[in-house]
């Protein structure tokens, strides 16, 4: 025998079954009566077998059971109920003080409580109450790692989809991006390899921008280490040069090619908000902060006369001064400032005659030194990958074999970045080198 009755309740919160089993009507009618008034749904069986055949048929969150019953006592009854619905929550109902009996049921069953009988309403009612909140944060709990889990599935799925999108785009860009997905398999935590996304975006377009930024970043560390900057400052150069033309990429293909000096007023105006805007796009990332802030002045004018500011000498940050004559330097030899191309012997003098206007002298004379092959490098050897330490300092780039940028020179290594080398390296057995300095540790 079973019945079954429901309490109505709103739509938007669940309805609990309690499936309650005893062997004396009157204690079911009464059970029934309490929990179908505080909006349950409650089952009943006259006996354990009954409540067996019930739980076959019936998904039950709680189940009540007397302990004493014929043929199968609550004892028995709530062992097979643990063995084969273990999610259900069990309680014993007793009216008699057989501690052992608890005991039994308390072992074979793994009840959540036992109750005495005669019950206090109140109580029993919390008591369930209790036991299903626990039992509903448990099943959320499960519920959000599931979902946090399935969420990760379609971010991955997601990710991938993006990464075919962007192949598909051009043959250029395909490219580029199979060699990033290397890297970043290698190195994929790597900070500069996704520094290295960013400053491919406008070169990606081709013409006279392809390389210019990696050759500008380049000039500007030799210039920043001639200078004795500090390896933090100079990375941070080394980057702003790198994201220095982020900016543009709004910029039609038109306005790219048109050399500085021959732009008309609204190209003029378009140029001279691309270090606004990209200083707009770096500014929420935290690590980045510093190197917006160097190529939103990277055209200011050491005489006072530049832009966006209008600001002169010393108060232009140092790496915006050291990227103005960096940048300057390449742009003459691509045709970005003027319509022919400057061989680089005719462009260095172009650069020196700015001293004191355009450029600051300091960086200048540091300039001078860079391209007169000064020896600028403090004494450095080559060491095998497993050799390195954390606080060593790199005194070259290391480079994959596709060309890519790993780590730029005056890296400070890390444990981090050291195990993902000795990843990189694996496939080549073991033998890949990086030049390290002798004499300089952090």
């Amino acid at each position: 025998m079973m019945n079954t009755e429901l309490h109505a309740e709103p739509q938007t919160e669940r309805v609990y079954r309690i499936l309650c089993v005893d062997d004396e009507p009157n204690i079911l009618s009464s059970l029934r009566r309490l929990f179908r008034g505080k909006g349950y749904q409650v089952l009943i069986a006259n006996g354990g077998q009954e409540g067996l055949a019930t739980l076959e048929t019936e998904t039950v969150d709680l189940v009540i059971s007397d302990m004493r019953m014929p043929v199968m006592d609550g004892a028995v009854f709530l062992e097979h109920v643990r063995a084969r619905w273990p999610d259900t929550i069990r309680l014993l109902l007793t009216g008699y003080a057989d501690i052992q009996s608890i005991i039994d049921a308390i072992n074979r069953g793994e009840i959540y409580r036992y109750i005495t009988k005669p019950w206090d309403d109140n109580d029993i009612v919390l008591i369930v109450r209790q036991a299903l909140e626990r039992k509903a944060l448990e099943q959320e709990k499960l519920r959000l790692e599931e979902l946090t889990l399935r969420q990760n599935e379609e971010l991955k799925t997601l990710n991938a989809s993006l990464e075919i999108k962007v192949e598909e785009r051009t043959a250029d860009l395909r490219k580029a991006h199979e060699s990033l997905l290397t890297a970043n398999d290698k190195l994929k935590d790597s900070f500069l390899t996704s520094i290295k996304v960013f400053s491919s975006v406008i070169e990606m377009r081709g013409g006279k921008l392809m390389g210019h930024s990696r050759r500008v970043a380049d000039l500007a560390r030799k210039i920043a280490r001639r200078m004795g900057l500090e390896s933090k400052d100079t990375q941070e150069i080394f980057v702003a040069a790198l994201l220095a033309d982020i900016g543009k990429i709004g910029f039609s293909d038109e306005l790219l090619e048109t050399p500085l000096n021959q732009m008309n007023g609204d190209q003029l105006g378009q140029f001279h908000k691309h270090t606004l805007r990209a200083e707009q796009l770096l500014m929420p990332l935290q690590d980045l902060q510093g190197a917006a802030r160097i190529i939103r002045f990277q055209h200011e004018r050491f005489d006072g006369r530049g832009f966006p500011d209008a600001i002169a000498g010393d108060q232009i940050p140092l790496g915006s001064r050291i990227l103005a004559l960096a940048g300057d330097y390449d742009s003459l030899q691509i045709g970005c400032l003027v319509p022919k191309r400057v061989h680089p012997d005719d462009a260095l003098p172009l650069i020196v005659r700015g001293a004191g206007n355009r450029y600051d002298p300091k960086v200048v004379e540091a300039f001078q030194q860079v391209m007169g092959n000064v020896s600028e490098e403090p004494h450095d050897k080559e060491v095998m990958v497993p050799q390195l330490v954390p606080g060593m300092v790199l005194s070259a780039d290391v480079v994959s074999k596709e060309g890519m940028l790993l780590l730029p020179a005056d890296f400070v290594l890390d444990e981090g970045v050291i195990e993902k080398l000795r990843l990189f390296s694996e496939p080549v057995h073991g033998r890949m080198f990086v030049r390290i300095y002798t004499n300089r540790r952090k």
